[in-house]
């Protein structure tokens, strides 16, 4: 689990975590300083939380003990029945519910789960919930709109100061037919990849042919730091073309750069100067209105 967000509901601050691309709430968040441990063992044991708890399993996980969850379907409701999240998990092999220690430990459901707790709780808690991951999610999109619209900028940045040079200077010199001038483009577009990515576009759209389909290229899946690189390698490659510098040599520049270059830039982010300065991201409540 990597990314950590958090979001307030009735004045609990409550955790978000991903797992796998999953979101899970944190559980003990939602019921702190409210006896949380004995909560969400009475939520467990109560034998409709159970069945909900197994069929979400049985949907979602396919290495879910099937045998284990019928027995502990079939005690729920019994006064002796008791429940907690670890004899869940390791008893059926759960991966719906988890448990998470150090900083924002606690009990973690998946939010399909956490928003069925969020009902034993109160249908409000349950609303408010729900309101506010979705406003969380909302914001997020936003955040990665905006790194995705700043990458294709940082790709186009230079890209007519460098064709232009490619069209000004090494065009007139090489004995293309018009319809083949493409040619000239893309053999300059791949020596840029090679210096930076070590393949060509061909490389790429042969070992990713899915991706290819969908008209998609290498420079897509490039991070924030290999797209500023590459466009510093644009402008300087369209600088060399202007002086006359061979091909062999402007790689062997354009090969220097980079490697200066993403040395300097690995251990920065420069999506910083764009966002928080924190992988984290806390949601305050929407104020009050009157209406």
């Amino acid at each position: 689990m990597n990314k950590t967000s958090q979001i307030e509901v009735e004045s609990k601050i409550i955790s978000i975590v991903q797992l796998n691309e999953q979101d899970y709430i944190c559980l003990t968040d939602m019921v702190r300083d409210e006896h949380g441990t004995d909560h969400i063992r009475n939520w467990m044991r109560n034998r409709n939380t159970v069945e909900f708890l197994g069929l979400w399993e049985v949907i979602n996980n396919p290495n879910f003990k099937h045998v284990e969850f019928d027995t502990f379907r079939n005690q729920a409701g019994l006064n002796s029945f008791n429940l907690t999240p670890k004899k869940w998990i390791e008893t059926t092999n759960a991966i719906g519910v988890i448990s998470k220690s150090g900083r924002y430990g606690g009990t973690y459901a998946h939010k399909d789960l956490a928003f069925e707790f969020g009902s034993w709780i109160s249908p409000m808690f349950k609303l408010l919930l729900i309101k506010e991951f979705q406003r969380l999610k909302e914001i997020e999109n936003n955040q990665y709109n905006l790194e995705w619209n700043v990458k294709r900028i940082l790709t186009k940045a230079n890209y007519s100061i460098h064709t232009e040079a490619v069209k000004d200077y090494l065009l007139p010199n090489i004995n293309y037919d018009k319809e083949s001038e493409w040619l000239v483009y893309a053999e300059e577009a791949d020596l840029l990849n090679v210096a930076l990515f070590n393949c060509s576009a061909k490389d790429w759209r042969d070992v990713n042919p899915d991706k290819a389909s969908k008209g998609l290229n290498i420079r897509d899946f490039a991070s924030i730091n290999k797209l500023v690189v590459l466009s510093n390698l644009e402008n300087l490659n369209s600088i060399l073309i202007r002086n006359q510098i061979g091909k062999q040599d402007r790689y062997r520049q354009l090969k220097e750069v980079v490697d200066i270059q993403l040395k300097s830039l690995d251990d920065k982010d420069i999506m910083k100067s764009l966002r928080k300065t924190t992988s984290d991201v806390y949601i305050k409540p929407l104020p009050n209105r009157a209406d």
